[in-house]
């Protein structure tokens, strides 16, 4: 797929390489449900969620206006009618998920990135799983004793060029 891209978002000009991890060593996506592309940034995860999962509804969040025009625009140019695009805010409180995955934004420090995973993972149904790719780099290994600190059974599932696939469920 060909998505839009622009400066001011993360990744802008090319398919960011812990993305392409997730993507590629995630399990796939549910084929029913409500899934979380948490952080849409432009729309990547949300976009190959959708065409993985054309029965699925899939949701793109981000805190940028910006990525959250680029990922309508580009589900709409792709004719992903299952793409709904939201402010983190505008997600009702109910609102609960299949599936979550993200490349979180972990340049947000650790405080920050702990308080969105906290309201966000919860929000998995019985039986499914959060997909995180974190760079070792960039905390991996501590995130992911940090999430069974807090309650959440987690699994390396990859290990590609310091990208780890995390995944988390209660």
């Amino acid at each position: 797929m060909r998505l839009t891209t622009d400066r001011g978002v993360f990744s802008s000009g090319h398919l960011d390489p812990g993305t392409a991890v997730l993507l590629r060593r995630a399990p796939g996506p549910p084929a029913t449900g409500t899934l979380l592309d948490l952080g849409c940034g432009y729309g990547a995860i949300t976009c190959a969620l959708a065409r993985r999962s054309p029965g699925a509804t899939v949701l793109g969040v981000d805190v940028n206006q910006r990525a959250l025009d680029l990922t309508r625009a580009n589900a709409h140019r792709l004719g992903f009618d299952n793409v709904v695009v939201q402010r983190p805010d505008d997600v009702g409180p109910a609102t609960t998920f299949t599936a979550i995955y993200s490349n979180p934004p972990t340049h947000i420090g650790k405080p920050r990135l702990h308080e969105m995973l906290l309201h966000w993972l919860p929000r998995v149904e019985p039986g499914g799983r959060a997909y995180l790719v974190v760079h070792r780099h960039l905390g991996s290994d501590s995130l992911q004793r940090w999430l069974e600190t807090v309650g959440f059974s987690c699994e390396r599932l990859a290990s590609v060029r310091g990208y780890r696939v995390i995944a988390a469920d209660r």
